[in-house]
């Protein structure tokens, strides 16, 4: 018998969302394209997975070739939806996310917009439920209106919008026993990005972006003037010891929801937790310093630890 999940007042608003769009339209009309134009677009995404991240490329090739060509997709269709908020500033962002969000909404998309064209094939292949794109639109064009988190449950809300969604679509991509895997899902996702938000904090605050809770920072004496001068004494290191761990908590709780995939997906999703958990040994063998160096883990460290992650994926 498998024990529950420990839940966390933070989670619960976040397991509303996560269940609201198992309601919404599910498209069963696929794609009107040539075999080879849809291929095309599954490359043409293939290779923006491999681009902006060789981790999730990597990951994503565990999976059989149907489910691969998917994840790609849906890394790319995020990756774009991302990227209209990074680039051209914030002035037209939520225009361009407007625009965008009605092209994906389209069954028939252009065959000249791969992406559209290759997530639209997708949705309707796996039974996305289209709700889960809405709020991962809505979750990045939260950076157009929100740069600072006061506290680590406004932070969640956040990385639930921008990651437990996508977490959410690659549980339908990959396959899974039943509603019960919801919440592991939505708190990988946060795992996940609460460990993109350690590595890139350098990065974010030189983009006008703090993704920090406010209040953590105080009690332990710190505030934006530290972040700006990239102060990183005993303060610095006892924060990030306290956001590291709670970092890999919340790994370790959502790790029992693997077993609740499809056998065939359990490696690759175990993989893309295993090897993103491993930035956070790497940002911790530097004392928490992300300021003057981007933690990584290389592609030999990668390969060192997929025997391990596989071993870990089958126990559960």
């Amino acid at each position: 018998m498998r024990m529950e999940m420990p839940l966390q007042s933070w989670e619960l608003p976040l397991l509303a969302w996560a269940h609201e769009p198992l309601q919404s339209l599910i498209r069963t009309e696929h794609v009107k394209a040539e075999n080879g134009v849809l291929e095309a677009a599954y490359r043409y995404c293939a290779a923006m997975t491999y681009v902006h991240s060789r981790t999730f490329y990597l990951a994503s090739g565990l999976l059989p070739r149907e489910k691969r060509q998917a994840a790609r997709a849906l890394y790319a269709f995020c990756r774009v939806t991302d990227n209209l908020v990074d680039e051209g500033g914030d002035a037209d962002a939520l225009e361009r996310l407007e625009q965008w969000r009605t092209r994906v909404s389209d069954p028939h998309p252009s065959v000249y917009e791969p992406v559209a064209l290759a997530w639209a094939h997708t949705q309707a292949h796996f039974r996305i439920p289209s709700g889960y794109a809405e709020q991962l639109i809505q979750g990045v064009a939260r950076d157009v209106r929100q740069k600072r988190y006061a506290t680590f449950s406004d932070l969640a809300e956040y990385s639930y919008g921008v990651a437990s969604t996508v977490g959410l679509m690659a549980m339908h991509i990959v396959g899974f026993e039943n509603e019960d895997a919801v919440p592991y899902a939505v708190k990988l996702g946060v795992a996940l990005q609460l460990t993109n938000i350690l590595r890139d904090i350098s990065e974010d605050w030189h983009n006008g972006r703090l993704y920090l809770p406010q209040d953590e920072l105080a009690h332990f004496g710190l505030n934006e003037g530290d972040i700006a001068g990239e102060v990183s004494d005993s303060r610095w290191k006892a924060f990030m010891r306290f956001q590291i761990e709670r970092n890999r908590r919340l790994y370790d709780e959502a790790l029992p929801g693997i077993a609740m995939l499809n056998a065939d997906g359990r490696f690759a999703i175990a993989a893309a937790a295993g090897l993103y958990r491993a930035i956070l040994d790497d940002i911790e063998a530097r004392d928490g310093n992300v300021f003057r160096y981007r933690a990584r883990v290389s592609t030999s460290g990668k390969l060192r630890r997929l025997p391990g992650i596989w071993l870990q994926s089958r126990r559960h």
